[in-house]
C-alpha cells in the first residue's frame, strides 16, 4: 500500500519556491546600452543626477562618521569620569569598613577587659553611641560622593545632548 501524505516542503525550499515565482512575475527592466567605444555617452541628465547621488552619499557618510566619532569620544569620557568615581567611592568604603571594623576590635578587646558587668554595659553604650555617629557620618559622605560620581558622570552626556539640540535648533 502507498502511502497517501504529502510530502510538505522544507522552509529553506518553500522560501525559494515564493521568492522565484516573486521574482517570475516582476516585470523586467532593461538598461540602455552604452557603447563608449563608438562614442555614445551617458545623457548628462543621467550623469548630473549619478554625480549628485554619489556626492549626497559622501555628505552623508562623513555626518554619520562625524556623529560615530563624538559618540565614541562620549562614551569614553562618560566611562573614565565614571572610573574615577567609582574608584574614589570604593576607596572611601573601604576606609571606612578599615575604621569600623578596628572600632569593633578595640570594642571587643576592652569589653574582655571588663572587670565588671556594669563596666561592660558602659562600654557597650559608649560604643554604640560612638559607632551610630560614625556610621552616620560615613553614610553622608558616601552619599555625597556618590551624587558628586553620578553629576560628573552624567555631564559630558548632558553636555553632548545640549549641544545637539542647539545644533538643531
Amino acid at each position: 500500500m502507498v502511502d497517501a501524505t504529502p510530502i510538505t516542503p522544507s522552509p529553506k525550499k518553500a522560501a525559494k519556491a515564493a521568492t522565484s515565482a516573486f521574482e517570475a512575475a516582476m516585470p523586467k527592466f532593461e538598461m540602455p546600452k552604452f557603447d563608449m567605444a563608438a562614442g555614445v555617452e551617458v545623457p548628462a541628465v543621467v550623469r548630473e543626477l549619478a554625480e549628485k547621488s554619489v556626492q549626497n552619499a559622501r555628505d552623508t557618510y562623513e555626518k554619520l562618521k562625524a556623529n560615530a566619532e563624538e559618540t565614541t569620544d562620549l562614551l569614553e569620557d562618560t566611562y573614565s569620569t565614571a572610573s574615577r568615581g567609582l574608584t574614589e567611592y570604593n576607596t572611601v568604603a573601604l576606609e571606612s569598613l578599615r575604621t569600623n571594623v578596628n572600632a569593633a576590635f578595640d570594642y571587643m578587646g576592652a569589653l574582655f577587659g571588663a572587670k565588671s558587668v556594669s563596666e561592660a554595659v558602659e562600654l557597650s553604650t559608649g560604643h554604640m553611641r560612638k559607632q551610630f555617629d560614625v556610621l552616620s557620618a560615613q553614610a553622608k559622605e558616601l552619599s555625597s560622593l556618590a551624587q558628586k560620581v553620578a553629576a560628573d558622570t552624567a555631564e559630558p552626556i548632558k553636555a553632548s545632548v545640549e549641544k545637539t539640540i542647539k545644533k538643531s535648533a
